[in-house]
């Protein structure tokens, strides 16, 4: 018989390495009858962490704008970089996590998130500091594409429904403290501290999962498949290409939008960004109609059901993130300090945050999850409007708007969300999720260059009122999408 190759026994011999590497938890953790408690509570800190991250964010752009004299469509790219990145990793990380093992994946995403968080803090140029968030990224996708399998793997059956919902609340407070702590950061300190912030809480998440969280493997080796049958299944079972030609179009797509938005780039390289994200998306569809196990099955896709619940994820997403990049700026443009803006804007995460964790037991027991989605459709719509034609609020007159858009927008996406998983069949549940995934950061990438170039293009005041009314509308549109 002959001997199998080195390289594919190299491989086997660094996996088997690393799940051994796996530790497990102190036998007095581990024989604890609640234990799973302290696993869930880990994973609540990444859930925290990326969220923070993202809503924080937002509030330093004036300050990097004057600490680089850079234009308002260069420093969105400390944003976009770490979205982009995102997009991207989720679904190989996810697969490269199966193999090596999910507790090591998870604390080695703290630690990189937490090295690239003191090397942001750190930056002393605008492309070190967005170079630093795409390596941030790589640790937030080696956190978000565990979670959810770690707290699954970590507690009994009959607890799965509490436990996710306490991860979804982590989530929702990191979102809705971010404005708030990011404003007075840059206030009181500097905007480095709204990246060293990170750093403590990374840290704190290594210690809790190496002591908290079980192993992925317990038995210290899984059970291996044959050799012949990995190799045909490794063939179907990752869509590289697919990936590559999803993360080109939308990072030319974006570089496009910065670019009108007044990055500077020369017209030439306008022009082929734009022609190169029509071919990548062609190519995309292209690609997915003859791949084995395509990143963006066509199948799905194209149920009508998944389909509209896709759109209305992307578009929630949107009118999450839009206005909390947009209301820093048109309030800075009327004099409202960043303290008293960040304070403002939290009304739209809170609310938000509020109505996905405890708000829906509010409504009717009779309503399904589809006139769920279009009440809060309409509701953030309504929100949004009335504060697009409000002539030059203070900051106070901006809070009752967002927080019924917020409201309805906390409303809409777990529905949705419910919807849509529901309508995919339970074999492909995984690929749904990565699915629903992908359109939520797409949406936050479009809520984040959206503002960028309404304010390029028409400044802030007149800019943000046309955003805010092309919003309402989106929502208008969510809301008809959602009858299905």
């Amino acid at each position: 018989m002959a001997e199998p190759a080195l390289a594919p026994r190299l491989l086997d011999t660094l996996q088997d390495a690393l799940q051994r590497a796996e530790r497990p938890r102190p036998r007095a953790v581990a024989r604890w009858p609640h234990a799973h408690w302290l696993a869930v509570g880990t994973v609540c800190l990444g859930a925290f962490l990326g969220q923070l991250t993202a809503s924080v964010t937002s509030l330093v752009f004036p300050a990097l704008e004057q600490r680089f004299d850079a234009g308002f469509a260069a420093v969105e790219w400390v944003s976009l970089s770490y979205l982009l990145v995102l997009v991207a990793l989720l679904a190989p990380v996810g697969r490269l996590s199966d193999l090596v093992g999910r507790k090591t994946m998870y604390l080695g995403g703290f630690a990189v998130f937490a090295a690239a968080s003191l090397g942001a803090g750190l930056a002393g140029s605008l492309t070190v500091l967005v170079a630093c968030r795409a390596v941030q990224a790589v640790g937030g996708a080696m956190m978000q594409a565990n979670s959810v399998a770690l707290v699954a793997r970590g507690v009994p059956e009959r607890a799965m429904r509490t436990a996710l919902g306490i991860q979804a609340a982590a989530q929702a407070l990191g979102l809705a403290l971010g404005p708030t702590l990011g404003g007075l950061l840059v206030t009181h300190a500097s905007w480095r501290w709204a990246f060293w912030v990170n750093v403590p809480i990374g840290v704190l998440g290594i210690l809790a999962g190496w002591f908290l969280l079980p192993r992925t493997f317990p038995d210290g080796r899984p059970a291996r498949p044959a050799r012949s049958a990995r190799s045909k299944d490794a063939g179907g079972r990752f869509d590289l290409t697919g990936l590559l030609l999803l993360a080109g179009a939308s990072t030319a797509l974006l570089l496009a939008l910065s670019a009108a938005s007044g990055l500077p780039l020369p017209g030439w390289a306008v022009a082929a960004l734009a022609v190169l994200a029509v071919l990548a998306a062609a190519g995309l569809v292209r690609q997915e109609r003859r791949a084995d196990r395509p990143i963006v099955p066509p199948g799905l896709v194209n149920t009508p059901g998944i389909r509209a619940g896709l759109v209305v994820a992307l578009i929630g997403y949107l009118l999450l993130f839009c206005p909390l990049v947009l209301e820093p700026v048109v309030l800075a443009g009327r004099g409202v300090p960043a303290a008293t803006a960040g304070v403002v804007i939290t009304a739209l995460p809170a609310a938000f945050a509020l109505a996905a964790t405890v708000g829906g037991g509010l409504l009717p027991r009779g309503w399904s999850d589809a006139v769920r989605c279009r009440a809060g459709a309409l509701l953030a719509a309504a929100g949004l409007l009335v504060l697009a034609v409000l002539p030059a609020p203070g900051a106070g007159a901006a809070v009752g708007p967002l927080l019924a858009a917020g409201y309805g927008l906390g409303l809409l996406l777990p529905a949705n969300n419910a919807l849509v998983m529901r309508a995919i069949p339970a074999q492909s549940s995984a690929v749904g999720g990565g699915l629903v995934n992908m359109v939520r950061s797409l949406g936050t990438a479009l809520g984040t260059a959206l503002p960028v170039l309404a304010v390029h293009l028409a400044g802030a005041a007149s800019g943000g009122r046309a955003v805010l009314l092309l919003l309402a509308a989106v929502a208008v549109l969510a809301a008809r999408l959602s009858a299905r």
